[in-house]
């Protein structure tokens, strides 16, 4: 009976964080359609439009508002149920390095055996990485807001914690970070390298069969056209609404005060305590603020890792969640990358 009030509750968390999510991103289209809205001919009909837009806002807001009550109360519930003893454990979970699909394949099975393991009350998500490819980073940010919805997790960064890697932090109860880590470079970045010249000068031609003028998008023997510079562009748009609202989400943020974060850059952690981190300190500071949200004084700390990723490389065009500075060092091409 238990089990199934444990599963009824985990889906009606997951529906209204789901619910709460969707209600934020349609606010944000509503708003940005009528901030570039133009009417064609000018009358006072704009100062009524002004006025509904207003009232569609709170009415936005207020949902949204009385959503995060319910879920902060249903996931407090589900904490009470999962309240460890005086013998528990802190799991300090390390995700180092470049994230690709061999670092989510063994982050996510990790943190699912954690948050199903009784002994372990919460979670210390340690961060050394400057991002990665879109797909794992998002697989692995999703199973980390699960995670907390039933154990509290704390992301500390020792050195940084940058785009991708900001990303999963994000995703936890509470961000910490030495001083002078970096963290941010809330962007996106897509790298297309066009060698159609190199083919040329090394005697190379490349016959192409394909099904759709677009199958071979963003291969390197051709350049792009316009048309798949606007599709592209979409693309990357799309990723980085879904990075800000991740960020506004977890940290809090209203989304146009998350906007004035998302530049690329990232900032040593001392000059953004109270918006993109909680609080400055290191790996002991972070292993004590669980500690008191789990309200125990001498929790047992042990560090779950698996084996490392494999050779990271940036093999063709793609969109990526990483610090531009990470970039070239990774590009791996025929031409010897």
């Amino acid at each position: 009976m238990r089990e199934n009030i444990w599963k009824y509750i985990s889906a009606v968390l997951i529906l209204l964080l789901a619910a709460s999510s969707v209600a934020v991103v349609l606010l944000y289209m509503q708003n940005s359609e009528l901030k570039s809205y133009t009417p064609s001919n000018v009358s006072p009909v704009v100062v009524e439009t002004s006025l509904n837009a207003t009232c569609n806002e709170t009415a936005y807001r207020l949902q949204i508002e009385e959503l995060q009550r319910q879920l902060d109360f249903m996931r407090a519930q589900l904490r009470e149920r999962n309240m460890p003893e005086d013998n528990t454990t802190i799991a300090v979970v390390p995700i180092f390095g470049l994230i690709d699909e061999y670092t989510a394949l063994r982050i996510v099975p990790l943190l699912r055996d954690v948050a199903r393991n009784d002994s372990i009350g919460g979670v210390v998500l340690w961060i050394e990485s400057p991002g990665g490819y879109v797909g794992p980073v998002r697989d692995i940010y999703a199973t980390v807001r699960k995670l907390n919805l039933i154990k509290p997790v704390v992301a500390y960064t020792g050195g940084m914690a940058a785009s991708g890697g900001y990303y999963i932090a994000a995703g936890a109860e509470k961000i910490i970070a030495d001083p002078l880590a970096e963290v941010g470079s809330i962007g996106i970045i897509y790298v297309h390298y066009n060698l159609q010249k190199n083919y040329e000068m090394n005697g190379i031609k490349v016959d192409v069969f394909k099904t759709g003028p677009y199958k071979d998008t963003g291969a390197e023997w051709r350049d792009l056209s316009e048309e798949e510079r606007e599709m592209i562009a979409e693309s990357i748009d799309t990723y980085f609404q879904a990075f800000l609202q991740a960020v506004s989400s977890g940290r809090n943020m209203p989304l146009n005060e998350t906007r004035k974060y998302a530049t690329g850059q990232t900032w040593f952690a001392m000059n953004v305590t109270g918006s993109l981190v909680d609080e400055t300190g290191d790996i002991d500071r972070a292993l004590s603020i669980l500690s008191e949200e789990l309200n125990v004084t001498n929790p047992r700390v042990v560090i779950y890792s698996g084996d490392s990723p494999s050779d990271f490389g940036i093999f063709g065009s793609t969109a990526l969640l990483l610090d531009p500075r990470y970039v070239s060092a990774y590009l791996k091409t025929g031409w010897g990358g």
